[in-house]
């Protein structure tokens, strides 16, 4: 109770909130190619090469602009860079609604607009972990990070209003909310009083000589990449591979990604409590463990929800937890690290999702896909082993943060 009052008096709770929502919506449309991807391949005639990677793009897209946005958060202050991404991404989803999508390479292009989408990432994160003292980072940003519930609403209603009344008019639709969130965002979100001065690009390529940043964008290319991947794959995956039809395939991905996305400030909370090395090292683990049971294409559909819920459960608390550790190793680099941190998460989501898609076109099933994805969390794990030593003796020593690593 006490922690909970302490966290509430500590921060400022409605700038909180409006960076979750815009988190949130941003998200949605970020992923909407993937729920949307069974109607869009029917129509355009595309293989499954062509599908993953049309819910691709967006995710590698996303990732090198949450870069620019983590420099334009440096340099304009978190919510002037939220309000130019989202002017950019609904400006995007206009052009596709009123022009039409029409051919693959337009909706390739489309996806690179959406991208600018998934770099909220590098704005919202900056937004709230700059009101928050280092014993709180996790559960602030396990809430603001939580945005990513927005691929569940993706899910859950871009199938069934493409069915209704055409794809290319969900486009649309999603402005509605988006509009709504962006008037919140610009009345209630508010810059912390104490931002950190812009860096110059020289001092954004320094931070990459460190070679803790390059751990972090390993971590986090699992965590998150797995999430992002999975959450942009499985509509395509559950009518492909059990022909359920693409409504029914965008409710067990909602689930699935709902699991994922619920628990990223239980995550953040865990690892406050126990410490980001420890969680981590035992959620990676279960994830691969996980991605390896599905790889053998499990007979009925909802055995596979069962598992992917597991993996997904598992990738979400992971990402609460990877940015329960990186506030406290590159605090003053917050903007930067969490574009570049950002940045490997969607490179990450991008290698799964079009590697699965490669992997079912070459090979007839999505077992490499799945087993290559697993070894990369596998990897992750032992890489903790390697460095929590370092860590715990140097930057995570009790005399330098008040939060356990």
């Amino acid at each position: 109770m006490m922690d909970k009052q302490s966290f509430l008096k500590a921060g400022h709770m409605p700038t909180l909130i409006a960076a979750f929502l815009y988190f949130d919506l941003a998200f949605m449309v970020w992923v909407m190619l993937g729920p949307l991807g069974v109607q869009i391949a029917q129509e355009l005639h595309l293989n499954a090469a062509q599908k993953g990677l049309m819910v691709a793009v967006p995710v590698l897209s996303g990732a090198f602009l949450r870069v620019l946005m983590g420099v334009l958060v440096d340099h304009l202050k978190p919510k002037a860079a939220g309000i130019l991404g989202q002017l950019v991404v609904m400006a995007g989803l206009a052009w596709a609604w009123l022009a039409g999508i029409h051919s693959y390479g337009q909706v390739l292009a489309l996806g690179v607009l959406l991208g600018m989408a998934g770099a909220s990432f590098a704005v919202a994160l900056p937004l709230a972990s700059r009101w928050y003292p280092a014993e709180h980072q996790g559960k602030a940003l396990g809430i603001a990070g939580a945005g990513n519930s927005g691929t569940v609403l993706a899910a859950l209603f871009a199938p069934a209003l493409g069915q209704a009344y055409g794809w290319n008019e969900v486009f649309g639709l999603a402005l509605i909310p988006l509009a709504l969130v962006f008037l919140f965002y610009v009345v209630a979100a508010k810059d912390a009083p104490e931002c950190p001065p812009a860096k110059s690009l020289a001092e954004y390529f320094k931070v990459l000589k460190d070679r803790d940043a390059w751990w972090f964008m390993f971590f986090y290319s699992v965590t998150f990449g797995g999430f992002v991947g999975l959450a942009a794959s499985l509509t395509i995956y559950f009518n492909t591979q059990y022909g359920l039809d693409a409504k029914t395939s965008g409710y067990l991905t909602a689930a699935c990604v709902f699991a994922g996305s619920l628990v990223r400030p239980v995550g953040g909370a865990v690892a406050d409590r126990i410490g980001g090395i420890k969680s981590l090292s035992v959620l990676y683990l279960i994830a691969a463990a996980a991605l390896g049971c599905v790889s053998i294409g499990l007979p009925a559909a909802w055995m596979a929800v069962g598992v992917f819920v597991l993996a997904m459960l598992c990738l979400g608390m992971g990402n609460g937890a990877v940015f329960q550790l990186v506030p406290q190793r590159f605090h003053k680099e917050i903007g930067v690290m969490t574009g570049l941190v950002g940045m490997a998460g969607g490179i990450g989501g991008f290698y799964l999702a079009s590697s699965l898609g490669f992997s079912k076109q070459y090979t007839g099933s999505y077992e490499a896909g799945f087993l290559i994805f697993a070894g990369l969390a596998v990897l992750a794990s032992i890489g903790l082993t390697a460095v929590k030593q370092r860590w715990r003796t140097t930057w995570g020593a009790a005399h330098l943060t008040a939060a356990r690593i």
